[in-house]
């Protein structure tokens, strides 16, 4: 059984349809990433799975007893507040140090206990928040633009992190963000959304599909290479991954990765 299945889900917000028929699938211990536009519902779709937004059509069935952790695209902190990162992972519910110290560990944060949280840089503030995703002990891990604002060698390296914490933990990961050939090459299969899936499958399949291109281009593409690891496992796409959508999408300038 699947860990999340989404069924021809469909969400509208502000009378918009902001998903349009949305069906997907993300299996126990793979690594899953969306990818699309700005607008194009990723965030959206995120916090259905969550249960933050009811859909107006369709059904997101959950397994049951299922743990989410969640690591935002960014989290302010008031710099005048003295805040250590042991204190921070106890907000708002008290954690044990052990427990504690676990969690910072599985996140490659564990010499930064006792730092302040004003102190950190971009990357180590990161996986501090990781790390309090982690105390929950997810079967699913959610990231929304988790690297937006770290440079590329801190984006891989924080996505090497999170290879290491599924493999050790079994959770599964689902991530968004715009960092194309690196969060692609971190991921075992990719979904291209743009208000409906207009793809998906293994990495490499979808950066060659031409909703994939028409929506990007074709310059991330061959940085894939970069980047690509190799899993103990494989995930099948099926035989239906990246077909092709008879829709057609201008293409989309904006600067990713």
């Amino acid at each position: 059984m699947s860990l999340v299945a989404l069924t021809d889900v469909s969400v509208r917000l502000g009378g918009r349809t902001v998903l349009d028929t949305v069906s997907l699938e993300i299996a126990r211990g793979e690594i899953v990433t969306i990818v699309g536009p700005n607008g194009s519902g990723k965030s959206t779709l995120l916090r259905t799975i969550i249960g933050a937004i009811r859909p107006a059509a369709g059904r997101v069935t959950r397994a049951p007893g299922m743990t989410i952790g969640y690591v935002p695209q960014r989290l302010h902190i008031d710099p005048t507040l003295p805040l250590t990162v042991r204190r921070f992972l106890s907000l708002p519910r008290r954690v044990g140090d052990e427990a504690a110290h676990a969690a910072l560990h599985e996140a490659g944060a564990g010499h930064l206990c006792s730092h302040q949280m004003t102190d950190l840089s971009g990357g180590q503030f990161q996986r501090v928040l990781l790390a309090r995703a982690l105390l929950a002990k997810p079967d699913l891990l959610i990231l929304d633009e988790a690297t937006q604002g770290l440079d590329q060698p801190g984006s891989a390296d924080f996505y090497t992190q999170i290879e290491e914490v599924r493999q050790s933990t079994g959770c599964a990961v689902l991530m968004v963000s715009h960092e194309l050939h690196v969060v692609m090459a971190a991921s075992d299969r990719v979904i291209c959304l743009n208000g409906h899936v207009c793809c998906s499958g293994a990495p490499e399949h979808v950066a060659s599909a031409p909703e994939y291109r028409a929506l990007f281009g074709t310059g991330t593409h061959g940085a894939l290479a970069l980047y690509r690891h190799e899993h103990s496992h494989s995930h099948d796409p099926g035989p239906d991954a990246c077909a092709h959508d008879p829709e057609t999408h201008p293409p989309h300038e904006a600067s990713h990765g």
